[in-house]
């Protein structure tokens, strides 16, 4: 197994990043992904620039002796990840609606059912 492929499959342990994710993002086939991370197929230039891409950093990154994996809780509990990339403003906003909403469902589901019960009374 090459340093490339020990340093990704690193990170996306590290990460708790899942094959099946990371095929969608990068855009190599899973069953290819999948014998490329476990040794079994060499990785192409256009592999490692695929991979690298998706999991936002630069190939040289995953070429290094050390790589310096981030701390999971530098990462904000409410983001929201877009398999399209990085996502419009009006999607992030959406996103965060949609987080604060249901940080909030109680308060939401007591309103739904008093609108429904308004015409009882």
């Amino acid at each position: 197994m090459t340093l490339f492929v020990e340093n990704v499959n690193r990170y996306i342990d590290h990460m708790k990043i899942k094959q099946v994710y990371l095929s969608k993002i990068c855009g190599i086939e899973k069953n290819k992904l999948s014998r490329i991370l476990s040794g079994l197929q060499d990785e192409t230039g256009a592999d490692m620039e695929k991979l690298s891409k998706a999991l936002g950093h630069r190939v040289d990154y995953f070429l290094s002796d050390y790589i310096e994996l981030p701390k999971i809780n530098e990462y904000a509990p409410n983001e929201v990840a877009f398999y399209a990339g990085e996502p419009t403003s009006n999607q992030a906003k959406m996103a965060h609606d949609l987080i604060e909403m249901l940080g909030n469902i109680d308060q939401v589901l007591g309103a739904k059912s008093r609108f429904e019960n308004v015409g009882e009374m």
